[in-house]
């Protein structure tokens, strides 16, 4: 789809209800606006397809999402950048510099933070620790004890921002990495039950840090059937209790717009994936009233 209309469609693009405020809400005067960010499954791919591409033709490419990014933030200020995983992996650039363009390049774009994904292990916990000088953004990861690893500290569980007033709290959680990465290359990194982790992380940040909105950036998946008994983003939405918004990754899932689930609380949580390869940008608008009640708007643009 063209990317113009989609830049367009993003002010008619239907609004989604969120924590008892009512959809005629929209009518009303908007007093705080928080615009989201987001990618997933970049796999180092930096430069535009090919116009004779079968899939994604003439489609993605950095410096276009640079471009985006940058016209959004001018529009408005009070704006996050996150990526949910597998930030590696996928052509040359990372054969050749092991993950040291991308960071780079994510770091120039200022995301705000990212996940961790599998292939992102894939040169090892080593490679991934070599990498980090070049990251000028936060690695979040909850349920990865990497206590017994050379990237013990160097990644948070979560961690918060302030805009505009507005208290946002972020997370991440990992895919489980047994038969999906070699048991040599993510050593003794200890996989916890995202899950359980999620419960706990929410909670803090409700709670003791007091968060008007919770935010996770999951590389768990979309969605898988029944009978692969595996976490997923929807079953994390239904379990969760406080969280507003799951950014995922790992399925290579493109949505159009965010689904919507409902939590343990029967309340709203948007999930949301925008495919692989930096083919799309996903953008969420949180708008707030006085009384820190709010509205979301969601859309995925063709970069």
């Amino acid at each position: 789809m063209n990317r113009r209309k989609f830049i367009s469609d993003t002010a008619a693009a239907s609004i989604i209800g969120l924590g008892g405020f009512s959809l005629n809400a929209c009518m009303q005067p908007k007093k705080k606006h928080i615009t989201i960010l987001h990618t997933n499954d970049v796999h180092s791919h930096i430069d535009v397809f090919p116009k004779n591409h079968s899939r994604f033709p003439n489609l993605g490419g950095l410096a276009r999402r640079a471009a985006l990014v940058d016209k959004i933030r001018k529009e408005n200020a009070n704006t996050l950048l996150f990526d949910a995983g597998d930030i590696f992996q996928g052509t040359p650039y990372f054969n050749f510099y092991g993950g040291e363009l991308e960071f780079k390049l994510m770091s120039m774009l200022k995301y705000d933070a990212a996940t961790i994904g599998n292939h992102d292990f894939d040169n090892g916990i080593e490679g991934l620790y070599a990498q980090l000088p070049h990251a000028k953004f936060e690695l979040l990861s909850a349920n990865y004890d990497f206590s017994n690893t050379l990237m013990d500290g160097h990644t948070q569980p979560y961690k918060t921002y302030t805009l505009d007033g507005l208290k946002i709290g972020v997370y991440g959680i990992g895919i489980a990495l047994k038969g999906l990465v070699s048991p040599q290359l993510f050593k003794e990194t200890v996989y916890l039950d995202p899950f359980e982790i999620a419960l706990d992380t929410e909670r803090l940040l409700k709670t003791k840090e007091k968060c008007d909105l919770i935010i996770c950036l999951s590389h768990l998946g979309y969605e898988y059937a029944i009978e692969e008994n595996k976490p997923d983003d929807l079953q994390l939405a239904k379990k969760t209790n406080y969280t507003d918004l799951i950014i995922g990754g790992h399925t290579h899932t493109f949505l159009d717009k965010p689904t919507i689930v409902k939590n343990n609380n029967d309340k709203q949580t948007l999930v949301n994936q925008v495919g692989c390869f930096g083919i799309n940008l996903g953008r969420i608008d949180f708008y707030f009233d006085n009384a820190k009640n709010r509205i979301a708007d969601g859309v995925s643009i063709t970069v």
